[in-house]
């Protein structure tokens, strides 16, 4: 499976803020961490903010850290916060006309949106602490 560039990110830093959740981390900083933009860790981070896993403070002692205690976190919270899908979906009817295409669609579409709900219940079961390095 191909890796979500912004799902990777947002658990890579909150596996670290979970670390030391009341330290304040800029967004320079995390994008030298990870490798990235400071402009692309605003804009995923934004997402956790407005989802409630975040706040951030602007100004020189500004940054962002943990809302919530980061055992109250799950996966599941990122994954829905970022209001991104792993699993691909059906996809647009090339042939409109076409009853087994339509009867195909219905039953992808189906077996994809199940497969995304198992895979929320899963990732809601593992918190950030639970990911965590230990050994930073």
């Amino acid at each position: 499976m191909k890796r979500n560039g912004r799902l990777y990110l947002a658990l890579h830093t909150l596996g670290h803020m979970a670390g030391e959740p009341e330290r304040t981390r800029t967004s320079a900083d995390i994008a030298a961490h990870a490798g990235t933009n400071p402009v692309v860790v605003r804009r995923v981070l934004g997402r956790l903010r407005k989802a409630g896993l975040l706040t951030s403070e602007k100004g020189h002692a500004g940054g962002w850290r943990l809302a919530r205690p980061p055992q109250s976190i799950t996966l599941a919270d990122v994954y829905l916060a970022l209001d991104e899908r792993l699993i691909a979906e059906g996809g647009e009817i090339s042939a409109p006309a076409c009853s087994v295409e339509h009867a195909l669609h219905r039953r992808v579409t189906d077996v994809m949106e199940d497969i995304e709900s198992s895979l929320i219940e899963r990732l809601a079961a593992t918190t950030i602490v639970e990911v965590r390095k230990v050994d930073e």
